[in-house]
């Protein structure tokens, strides 16, 4: 007979047998459903630029968007098929028509059926417009000199001016902008030349009509490597015992270490190295008594910028 305790104790073993085993076996979704958010059905509207929203499915890795013209019984164009990851938003910039999307939910094992919605975009005045911007992404963290700004075209659109600003005022004085000008092109590429941030924007023209400003996105370069990194312990050329603990200095700017470790002949200890970490610490471990290792480190910065490697030391395990 099972008392009030070994209930509780078999019920608690059941739920952490079932956690297990989601932890293990992907759930199928093959039954649940997606909800479109926006736009939603039957929507009119005048504005180009378009964001695709849907509720989050529970245990779904991912989610299939695509979008046809007129819609998906009479195709005349397919506008986007993408898979969207971590995410339930995705931005696009569309002509004036007529228009159905759909999206299902998918992971490695099964998938949602598709959920459809139809729209409608009306052709109006290129200044009631907005460029959208593709890469580099908000943000983004570049140790390349090199870069290319990209963005969507406009409908209507003949020409496009981009103004890129790194002063730090938001292109409050346009007299001392980095960049300032016009292509017929839908990207153009510049070099940096001073580790800043970079802001960037762009504005559509037809003749001389011309549309809003796009939101302005940042870039942040940096070419810079971080500083060498130093060593606390242990100290160099002595004995130790194993297991032990390698210890170094935070490096100015550092996000994260990358470990060498070696045999006496310089040779990788083994296939583990070199290891990377964000830690300042590492336990290393060897059974072999009289054995010599060295070790050494490098830093890597947000833009992956890599610092020399700095002092190597030995020790000897005893």
């Amino acid at each position: 007979m099972i008392n009030s305790r070994n209930l509780s104790k078999v019920l608690i073993g059941l739920v952490l047998v079932l956690t297990g085993c989601k932890e293990f076996i992907e759930p199928s979704i093959d039954d649940k459903k997606v909800v479109l958010l926006a736009p939603s059905e039957g929507t009119e509207t005048k504005e180009y630029a378009q964001v695709f929203w849907w509720e989050e499915v529970e245990d779904a890795l991912s989610y299939r968007l695509q979008v046809v013209s007129p819609n998906f019984d009479h195709t005349v164009k397919l506008v986007l098929d993408t898979v969207v990851k971590n995410a339930t938003k995705f931005k696009s910039t569309l002509d004036p028509g007529s228009y159905q999307w759909r999206v299902k939910a998918q992971n490695g094992s099964s998938s949602t059926a598709y959920t459809t919605a139809s729209f409608t975009i009306y052709p109006t005045s290129i200044t009631e417009q907005q460029v959208q911007l593709n890469t580099p992404v908000n943000n983004t963290v570049t140790n390349q000199s090199s870069i290319t700004f990209k963005w969507s075209k406009l409908f209507g659109a003949d020409s496009y001016r981009i103004q890129v600003d790194n002063s730090g005022n938001g292109f409050q004085d346009v007299s001392t902008l980095f960049l300032d000008k016009t292509t017929p092109n839908l990207e153009y590429s510049a070099v940096f030349d001073k580790d800043k941030t970079y802001q960037w924007r762009v504005q559509a023209f037809s003749g001389t009509t011309e549309s809003k400003w796009s939101t302005i996105q940042n870039i942040i370069y940096d070419g810079t490597p971080p500083d060498v990194v130093l060593l606390s312990s242990p100290a160099n050329n002595v004995s130790v015992t194993s297991p032990v603990t390698l210890k170094w200095t935070a490096s100015a700017g550092a996000k994260k270490y990358i470990l060498y470790v070696y045999k006496s002949d310089l040779s990788p200890y083994s296939a583990t190295f070199p290891v990377t970490t964000t830690a300042l610490t590492y336990s290393f471990s060897s059974s072999n008594i009289g054995e010599k290792v060295l070790w050494e480190l490098r830093a890597i910065d947000d833009a992956g910028n890599t610092s020399v490697k700095g002092e190597m030391r030995s020790f000897t395990i005893q």
